[in-house]
């Protein structure tokens, strides 16, 4: 995981960021993405800004709740992935959808479908990503 395996301390990592994008106060790179992201994400900015409520939040599976710290987490490793061309071609996709689409931040919802897949395939046969199948399910976006 990117900012550690442990939750209380990735959810105070988030808080934090988001408070020192608002006191403009110097971010790390990463941090910076991070920010980029939370601004991005509006309706998620109330619980950062209450740390106690960001430790507490709970978005059981299934219930039809979003946990935004899973979804800004996979906007953030999505960002990772393009940056660093890994897997190998999903730069040049991410590129190629851009190019057709109006909205960056839509796209990045469409890939991140994918991207869940991929992780959930995974996590129930116990074996890394599939990056072709993931990869494959990018290309047949629509935009």
């Amino acid at each position: 995981m990117l900012f550690g395996q442990d939750r209380d301390q990735m959810r105070r990592f988030y808080c934090e960021v988001w408070r020192k994008h608002q006191s403009r106060e110097p971010l790390e790179p990463m941090e910076q993405i991070l920010a980029e992201t939370i601004v991005k994400h509006p309706e998620y900015q109330t619980l950062l800004d209450d740390p106690e409520s960001a430790l507490q939040h709970e978005a059981p599976l299934g219930m039809g709740v979003d946990n935004p710290f899973l979804h800004m987490g996979m906007h953030i490793a999505l960002h990772e992935q393009v940056s660093t061309d890994r897997p190998a071609g999903i730069g040049a996709l991410y590129r190629a959808l851009l190019a057709k689409a109006s909205d960056a931040h839509d796209v990045e919802h469409k890939m991140m479908e994918c991207l869940g897949d991929a992780l959930f395939h995974a996590q129930q046969s116990g074996t890394a990503p599939d990056d072709v199948s993931y990869l494959e399910c990018i290309k047949k976006i629509n935009t």
